[in-house]
């Protein structure tokens, strides 16, 4: 598998640009995935730099680069304070994360994160851990259900879309994508059948996988982790994410509570550097269309 097939990394050039890389610098990728973002980290480090990826995927450990300079961490990014202490690092110049989850795992169909086709109904992104989202889909109550829809996939008349799954995990457990989407037909709507089945298992990956609270601890840690004039780069791909990160960028805080001290001063010790966020161009979601939804913010450590 070459790391082109993996994944293409999106807004690479953006990226780069706003980590404004000091070639004796210390840097993260939160998400490390194909290794695209990793490798041209590298490219723009020289022999004193050092870079740190994370990533909890046995599939993206294969494409860690062989490079002195370069540490691959096999866990997930909300342990990310910690393990870099393991190592020694308590203070880097600029923290990188691509949230989006990689086309290697949408086209890695025995994964079961897409709905086209048939494959186990799995969504793990650490296929270490033991639940699956066939678990989720069949042990959870519908209540649990219908908020997992609404929460996560901001879908409408969630409590319908619980209906299906129980009268159909009555008769007997979905256990593949196939079965899952067999069992929502009643409720989705023919015009708009793609978006929905996005959403629906947009929501199941999120819970299965916990990925909003991961993203909430990764920011936190990342700001503790950057020294002064540190770079925090954040590219998401749906608006729960981006509302998380835009919130903690401008508030310092992941609920968006604008705080100040006794003088009337924000308190938050981050500054953000693109008002608005980076949107990839014409020409990048024409030669790769997954990049459309992409949003890049960036924020500097006071």
């Amino acid at each position: 598998m070459s790391n082109e097939t993996y994944h293409i990394p999106v807004m690479l050039e953006e990226c780069i640009e706003a980590l404004a890389i000091k070639p004796n610098g210390t840097y993260i990728d939160l998400t490390m995935g194909g290794g695209g973002h990793t490798r041209e980290i590298l490219n723009h480090l020289g022999t004193e730099g050092r870079l740190y990826s994370f990533d909890q995927d046995p599939d993206a450990e294969r494409n860690a680069p062989d490079d002195e300079r370069h540490t691959f961490v096999a866990s997930n990014f909300r342990f990310v304070r910690g393990a870099m202490r393991l190592r020694g690092v308590e203070q880097v110049d600029g923290i990188l994360a691509d949230l989006g989850v990689s086309s290697h795992h949408f086209d890695a169909k025995h994964r079961g994160f897409s709905f086209r086709g048939e494959a186990p109904l799995d969504m793990r992104m650490n296929t270490r851990s033991k639940r699956t989202a066939a678990d989720i889909v069949n042990s959870y109550d519908k209540d649990a259900l219908a908020k997992i829809f609404a929460d996560y996939g901001e879908l409408d008349t969630t409590w319908k879309i619980a209906n299906c799954i129980e009268r159909a995990r009555a008769i007997k457990p979905i256990e593949t994508t196939a079965e899952l989407v067999e069992a929502v037909k009643p409720c989705t709507p023919p015009k708009d059948e793609s978006k929905f089945l996005t959403k629906l298992f947009q929501a199941l990956r999120i819970e299965l996988n916990g990925e909003m609270e991961a993203l909430r601890m990764a920011l936190e840690q990342s700001l503790k982790l950057l020294k002064p004039e540190g770079r925090l780069v954040i590219m998401s791909y749906h608006s729960l994410e981006d509302r998380i990160v835009k919130n903690f960028m401008r508030s310092g805080n992941t609920e968006g509570r604008i705080e100040k001290d006794f003088f009337g001063n924000t308190t938050s010790k981050l500054k953000v550097v693109s008002r608005k966020a980076i949107i990839p161009t014409n020409e990048e979601i024409e030669r790769n269309p997954r990049s459309r939804s992409a949003k890049l913010r960036v924020a500097e450590k006071i």
